[in-house]
């Protein structure tokens, strides 16, 4: 990938939606053929759903009055041939505003007032709701409309001293920190919780989201921002000030919200911003490359960073030669560089991620359809022989092999009975997996804590209490993984005696691994520690902010209890869908076998006419055999279409799917 960030993540949204095309042909194409099990269509909805909406999230996070507006415009926004984020002297950004692009929901500027702070309702709950909010509709294409309405995020308003304090914006035990008081002894702080733009641009419409954060102060009440919002950036942007390097609230910001506990190191880019504060004419261009790189080493080396993951730049600058269209001053501002960072590391990386997802479906619909088209090829092979068999045959023998194929059905629907009891012993026990990862579980696991967090005044053993709730998170984790091991042999048992005795071709999937949920769940535990620390052992007495950390907490917590629960339903259908296609395949093929014989029976010439149909069976699945491998590999982008095909017309969207 090569250019400004948003012409790589044009391409990066071109790449997507060619794979979504293809596997969406796939699907009707197997659906077409029979081949679709019911796991596998899930799973590749899934995966194209992934595609078409797979959001790339970049954070930009700081200080106030570092640059962060401006980095934004210069980096997506110059378009509009001027300013559209708030960017001047001051503070701009007040709270934090979201841009991205929901087609469901109208244009415009939505703002949550700074007062649902003081309302029970997480951050989160009243991201989904519209009640409460503020909105603004917009014209997409008016930048001045649109930059007029983004001013209304650095607005403020006056309230009490009490107030400020619910609201989390005054903190007795760090005086230094807190807004002065006017003089009717009124604290300043802003008018708005939260704001998100929702605008058809083009970058925002292929996926990119942009989350700008305000100060310390505001990310620091704001829990659910740091537990829930930043953990989802792929990419943050942590951007200081170039003539003064890592100051103290710089520092508080990295070892709080974004040091090594707290987000991946590849995940984060430290940008030293208004370099032309540098540029100074009593000094040589020598002397101001050694300055930058020096503020670089040291920011690189204060921060714990590798230096190659710091750079210099000045927004201000690269804004300014993106609208003039100055080569030359656009050099000078070191944005490309910095967009060669941030683009090939992130959409590769993101482009790697959803490739792999790419392929694990394709894999497993490959292995799935591959079976039922072996089994077919083998029922047809008997079906032939059986048939070879009946020449020259008299009727008493035709009803006897009647017969005994009937017999044969009977026995094969004990074994369906049988499967049927399988699965619900199966499900009843997955069901008891499933309520020690549930809603009601996960809140009785968290109450101890959520108790500890609402006794009045200083919280003495909360660090004890939060230990003990993530052991009893990790265990119950462990205990489902126990419980999967034992329903995964009495699978494996079932499906080894249906394959011997019915000739079924059954394939026990693989078990699901939690280790990774555990381990995120070590994650979340040590990257939120800070909170119960020292220096948070005021805030920690305010009612309000201790609801909105339990709040955080359980949602984070609850978004990895889903996840392990997504993959036992995935498990729970890949392993019944194989049973249910097999039972319906056998059903099929135990009617084809009667209706020959009794064709046989009525009309000896119609025997050579069946042995022909058969044949010609076979080759149709042989050539379905080689198509699907042919599409497979397309997909798993180890074969090129071939031009002029359906499935490359699909993905150039040149020709309707249905045509295809």
């Amino acid at each position: 990938m090569s250019g400004p960030f948003s012409q790589q993540f044009e391409q990066h949204g071109a790449w997507r939606r060619s794979l979504a095309h293809r596997l969406r042909w796939l699907s009707a194409w197997l659906a077409d053929n029979d081949l679709l099990d019911a796991a596998v269509a899930e799973r590749l909805r899934a995966v194209e759903a992934l595609m078409r909406t797979s959001r790339v999230m970049v954070a930009f996070v700081a200080e106030y009055s570092r640059g962060k507006s401006e980095l934004i415009n210069a980096l997506f926004f110059a378009g509009y041939g001027r300013r559209i984020m708030p960017a001047s002297a001051g503070r701009t950004t007040m709270c934090p505003v979201e841009l991205r692009y929901d087609p469901a929901l109208p244009t415009g500027l939505r703002l949550l007032p700074i007062a649902t702070r003081l309302q029970p309702e997480s951050l989160l709950h009243w991201r989904e709701t519209a009640e409460g909010w503020t909105e603004l509709p917009l014209v997409p294409t008016d930048g001045e409309q649109i930059a007029a309405a983004l001013h209304k995020v650095a607005e403020v308003q006056r309230v009490p001293q009490d107030e400020a304090r619910a609201l989390g914006f005054w903190r007795d035990e760090a005086p230094d920190d807190n807004p002065p008081l006017d003089a009717a002894g009124l604290v300043e702080v802003p008018r708005w919780r939260h704001a998100v733009l929702n605008l058809p641009h083009p970058l925002l419409e292929q996926g990119l989201v942009i989350l700008d954060t305000p100060g310390l102060n505001a990310i620091g009440a704001e829990p659910e921002l740091t537990m829930s919002l930043l953990p989802q950036a792929h990419a943050v942007l942590f951007i200081l000030g170039a003539d003064t390097g890592v100051s103290r609230s710089d520092l508080a910001i990295w070892r709080e919200h974004l040091g090594a506990a707290g987000q991946a190191a590849d995940a984060r880019i430290v940008v030293l911003n208004k370099i032309d504060t540098l540029w100074d004419s009593l000094s040589s261009p020598a002397e101001i490359e050694a300055q930058i790189a020096r503020q670089c080493a040291a920011s690189a080396e204060t921060l714990a960073i590798a230096p190659a993951r710091v750079l210099a730049v000045s927004a201000q600058k690269g804004l300014q030669a993106r609208i003039a269209k100055d080569a030359e001053l656009l050099a000078a501002s070191r944005l490309p560089a910095l967009e060669a960072l941030l683009g090939p590391g992130l959409l590769a990386e993101r482009e790697a991620i959803l490739q792999r997802a790419v392929e694990s479906g394709v894999g497993a619909l490959r292995t799935e359809a591959g079976r039922i088209l072996r089994q077919r090829q083998r029922e047809l092979a008997e079906q032939a022989m059986e048939l070879e068999g009946l020449r020259g045959k008299n009727a008493a023998v035709l009803r006897h092999m009647r017969q005994r194929v009937e017999q044969e059905q009977s026995e094969f629907e004990v074994a369906a009975a049988e499967v049927l009891v399988l699965r619900r012993a199966l499900d009843q026990r997955l069901n008891e997996a499933q309520a020690v990862l549930g809603a009601t579980a996960l809140k009785t696991d968290l109450a101890q804590f959520a108790q500890a967090l609402r006794r009045p005044g200083i919280k003495l053993q909360l660090a004890q209490v939060y230990g003990r709730t993530f052991d009893t998170l990790r265990h119950n984790l462990s205990e489902v993984q126990a419980s999967l091991g034992e329903q995964q042999g009495l699978l494996q048992t079932a499906f080894r005696r249906l394959n011997a005795e019915q000739g079924f071709g059954l394939q026990v999937p693989a078990e699901p691994r939690l280790a990774q949920y555990i381990d995120e769940m070590s994650s979340i535990e040590q990257s939120h520690l800070h909170y119960l620390g020292v220096g948070n052992v005021l805030r920690l007495a305010q009612p309000a902010f201790c609801s909105r950390l339990a709040q955080a907490l359980a949602i984070r917590v609850r978004a990895v209890n889903d996840a392990a629960l997504g993959e036992l339903e995935d498990w729970r259908r890949s392993a019944f869908s194989q049973l249910e296609r097999q039972l319906k395949e056998r059903r099929a093929a135990y009617a084809k076998r009667g209706e020959s014989m009794d064709r046989v029976r009525d009309a000896a010439g119609s025997l050579d006419g069946r042995l022909a149909e058969i044949a010609g069976q076979g080759e149709h699945i042989r050539l379905l055999e080689r198509r699907l491998r042919d599409l497979c590999e397309v997909l798993a982008g180890r074969k090129p279409d071939v031009p002029g095909s359906p499935a490359a017309l699909a993905a150039a969207g040149t020709v309707p799917l249905a045509a295809a």
